[in-house]
């Protein structure tokens, strides 16, 4: 017999099952992985070094880059630390916005997980459904912020501005019948809310459609069942949130456990897995979405009977209406000097976290009294679920890299920072 010997492979990072760019060398026995070590540092951005040489609010967009498939979720977890330092207490309708638009955060951000992690195993449909529902919500980002990702819509205090009365609507064109036209307008004729009233009696069952294709294939389970599979008890010890560790089978969300802002009023269940493997994982999201459009049908009905401000009514710390600023001396100062030096923060650390669609994204603030952060730390949930890569992978063979790749759902910006 032929002697065989280990060897060494590349994987990444220009792949197109990286998710970004990943490097992952892998050691080889034949076909089956023994070893895997990550490789990261390719998009290192400074983002933690950068907060510290600007004003609180500047950083507000900074946050988006990280995950750049859950931009307000990070947002979140950025406002939330300040507002903690300041002791400010957001007005009720702007909490109600916030969570709204962290759940279609996160069907955002598994939409994108479903496509992706499809078409890594192999699977090309399903890609092409996630991107059509995409379209749909990226419209709402465009409605409340003018940006279809990088939104900075939360500020320290609130969110930038209230829900719009009026959808934009597709405008005739050449390439576009005029029956096309009056079906894509159809769901735009009212507010953003009855626009996404539509979305949330529709999705459940496109939410079916993706199950249809996926759930019972037998190709879909044979790619997935079995494999990568993470006992309770090892998921705690490496630090899993978010999915991955309630697919293992631990019921804890942050939403639950620690509620912020209104979660503690609305109804919803936590989905958790029993085998903790990727099969699980992918059951757990698809039900999240499901559970994610049961809030923000909540948030819909409350927003729809209780107007009022958004903001919360401290202008040294939030700018006045554009009404006031142009009126009144006071407001125009204030206005002038919260955009050129930003507010001071007291003295002391905080940290606050959020559940992010992928876990638990967490942002540690440390002030000595400026306007600016000492020291800004994020707490990502992706670093911590590809440090346990090699101890997912091994065992298994090549093609299973793409799909553990695939099932912890990694996105490299918040990795690299």
């Amino acid at each position: 017999m032929a002697e065989f010997r280990s060897y060494t492979i590349n994987f990444g990072p220009q792949h197109p099952s990286a998710h970004g760019v990943l490097r992952l060398v892998l050691e080889m026995d034949g076909e089956v992985v023994r070893r895997a070590d990550p490789h990261i540092g390719l998009l290192h951005r400074a983002t933690e070094k950068l907060a510290e040489s600007k004003p609180f609010i500047q950083s507000v967009p900074y946050m988006d880059r990280l995950d750049y498939v859950s931009m307000m979720c990070n947002e979140h977890g950025y406002v939330l630390a300040l507002e903690k330092m300041l002791g400010i207490q957001v007005p009720i309708r702007a909490q109600y916005i916030r969570v709204m638009f962290d759940e279609i955060t996160r069907i955002l951000n598994h939409l994108m997980w479903l496509g992706a992690h499809a078409l890594d195993v192999g699977a090309m449909t399903v890609f092409l459904y996630c991107f059509r529902e995409r379209e749909d919500l990226m419209d709402c980002y465009e409605a409340v912020s003018g940006a279809r990702m990088h939104a900075a819509y939360y500020r320290p205090g609130g969110v930038y501005r209230d829900l719009p009365d009026k959808m934009p609507q597709y405008q005739p064109s050449p390439f576009r019948s005029e029956k096309d036209l009056k079906y894509l307008n159809e769901a735009r004729q009212g507010s953003l809310l009855d626009f996404l009233e539509d979305f949330t009696n529709r999705f459940p069952k496109l939410v079916d459609e993706y199950e249809t294709l996926l759930t019972d294939n037998r190709i879909w389970k044979q790619r997935l069942v079995d494999i990568a599979v993470v006992s309770p008890e090892r998921a705690l010890a490496l630090g899993f949130t978010g999915p991955m560790l309630r697919g293992s089978g631990i019921a804890w969300d942050l939403r639950r456990t620690q509620p912020y802002e209104v979660y503690d009023q609305l109804e919803f269940d936590i989905p958790v897995g029993t085998n903790g493997d990727c099969y699980d994982r992918y059951l757990v999201r698809v039900e999240e979405m499901r559970q994610s459009n049961r809030i923000i049908k909540q948030c819909i009905d409350w927003l729809r009977k209780n107007p009022g401000p958004v903001m919360a009514d401290n202008h040294k710390v939030t700018p006045p209406s554009r009404e006031a600023m142009k009126d009144d001396m006071e407001s125009l100062i204030h206005h002038f000097k919260l955009f050129t030096e930003g507010f001071s923060v007291p003295e002391g650390e905080v940290y606050a976290a959020v559940e992010a669609p992928k876990g638990e994204f967490g942002v540690y603030v440390i002030s000595d009294g400026a306007n600016k952060p000492y020291r800004l730390k994020i707490r990502p949930p992706g670093y911590t679920h590809l440090a346990a890569m090699d101890e997912m992978v091994r065992g298994h063979m090549l093609s299973d890299v793409t799909t553990v790749m695939g099932t912890i759902d990694i996105v490299f910006g918040e990795i690299d920072r």
